[in-house]
């Protein structure tokens, strides 16, 4: 298993379409690694957030504690890529499920930044930029990337999403 510690900047806006953002990121160069349709299940936990993501291409247990509260958002992460059916059967078994998010994934990168065009059954569609650096990342580093892409891409950042998927479909199950 390849066990990844980082942390990230993030943004998360929601869009009536992104033909307009999949234009412009092929026009930037980005390249595109294909769309994944990703089954992320999470579990309760005491802190942060802990999820398996299954998909056709990529596959983790990632575990994530972030402000939502923040732009642009500080994620820590730790991330083992790993599918095997023995890690699902444990996790399974063993933690209580809070959500499951199910999307369509279009996955671009420009070096250490990962553009996501996602579409969120009963959610919508947005676009999700992350800026990844290791553990002893310069975060301002990164939040001055963040902001330079999202002025390129033109995102509406008054459309910020400060949630996660998994709570927005809590938050949408509970109402």
């Amino acid at each position: 298993m390849n066990d990844e510690r980082k942390i990230n900047s993030e943004i998360k806006v929601q869009v009536k379409d992104l033909t307009l953002f999949r234009e412009r990121l092929n026009q930037l160069g980005a390249d595109f690694k294909g769309t994944d349709h990703q089954k992320d299940t999470y579990f309760k936990v005491s802190q942060g957030r802990l999820k398996l993501r299954e998909g056709n291409i990529e596959n983790a247990l990632i575990f994530y504690d972030r402000d939502d509260d923040s732009f642009p958002k500080k994620s820590r992460i730790i991330l083992v890529r790993s599918s095997t059916p023995e890690l699902r059967e444990i996790l399974f078994r063993s933690l209580e499920i809070l959500v499951v998010v199910e999307k369509q994934r279009e996955i671009y990168f420009i070096d250490n930044v990962k553009f996501h065009l996602d579409v969120v059954p009963k959610l919508g569609k947005f676009v999700e930029i992350e800026v990844m650096g290791g553990p002893e990342a310069d975060l301002e580093e990164l939040n001055t990337t963040l902001k330079h892409y999202v002025e390129l891409l033109k995102l509406p950042t008054d459309k910020q999403v400060k949630f996660s998927y998994s709570d927005l479909l809590l938050m949408l199950d509970s109402n």
